[in-house]
Parts: C-alpha cells; structure tokens; sequence
C-alpha cells in the first residue's frame, strides 16, 4: 500500500526568536497556501501530520504548544492552520521533522511513501527534512507557495537543491496532483 501525507512543519510558533521579523512577511503570503492544502488534505483523506519544534518546553504537549502559540502576538498566523482532531502530531527538537522522532516509523505503520512538505522555513527545516526523507527513501513534493523563508536566496537555492539532488517535485499548492 502506498499512501501521501501533508507534513506541516512548524506553524505553530510565538514568533519569538530572532529571524521572526524576516520570516512573517513571507508566512503572511504563504499562509493561504498553506490554509489551502490543508483543506485539501482532509477533504481527500490525505493524513495531516503536524511536526512542531517544541520551543524547548520538554514537558509540552501539542495542546500546550498550540495555546502558547495562539496566545501569542501572532496568533492570526496560527489559527488557520490549527490542527483538527483527526490530524497527527509529532513535537521535533531539531531543524529535520525525522531527527530523533517517531515520525519515519509513524509513516511506515500507514504505509506513507509519498510526503508533501509545507510550512517554515524553506533554507532550514524543510531543506533538511527533505534531505532527511530522500535518504529514507521516500517520495517528496514542495509546493513553494506553501513555504515561508527568511531570506529568498538561500529559500531559492534550497529549493533548486531539493529538486536536483534530491529528486524532489517542486510545485505549486494549486496543483490538482499533488495529493
């Protein structure tokens, strides 16, 4: 069996660390990509799976996490793309959504080839997360539109690396055949 899921990597964030007056403007466009696939996840089936830096509370769970960041300043960046009951969550330490978590075993136990990688940030966690998936064997697309950066670069030359060495799809989050 061979299934696609949505990988949302670290939306739901304070925005309190020091790059975060460069990354909002880019999460402000991405955001309604990422609301999109997001929709289009569930209504398809798709599994949505929430990979979150867990903002160094090791005691933390996704609710905390969630609460922290919808009680925060940037709150309108984070209500829309707030998990449902039906999605999944894995809490990361580290900038690659696989680096000492549970998530290639998760995705083997619901026969997960294929992930879609949206979120923030293209230069950091979603490059290596990517790189992290090729080596694992499994099937990458990045709907750009649906990745925030902080400097559009190095979020350029992340995405000409996925798609070249990696063999990653680069797409657009409109793409009807991404799920």
């Amino acid at each position: 069996m061979s299934a696609t899921a949505l990988i949302v990597i670290d939306m739901l964030s304070t925005y309190d660390h020091p790059d975060a007056e460069l990354l909002l403007p880019s999460v402000r466009v991405a955001l309604p990509h990422i609301t999109a696939l997001i929709e289009r996840a569930r209504r398809s089936d798709v599994e949505v799976i929430y990979v979150n830096d867990n903002f160094g509370r090791w005691r933390s769970h996704h609710d905390e996490l969630l609460e922290a960041a919808l009680s925060g300043p940037h709150a309108d960046l984070v209500d829309p793309v707030r998990p449902d009951d039906a999605s999944l969550f894995v809490v990361k330490a580290r900038h690659s959504i696989f680096y000492q978590t549970p998530l290639e075993y998760l995705l083997s136990q619901h026969g997960i080839d294929t992930i879609v990688l949206c979120g923030q940030v293209t230069e950091q966690c979603v490059l290596y997360s990517a790189l992290d998936a090729h080596i694992r064997h499994l099937h990458v697309t990045v709907p750009e539109d649906a990745c925030a950066h902080i400097h559009g670069d190095l979020a350029e030359a992340a995405l000409r690396m996925m798609e070249r060495n990696m063999g990653a799809r680069i797409g657009r989050a409109a793409d009807e055949t991404i799920f």
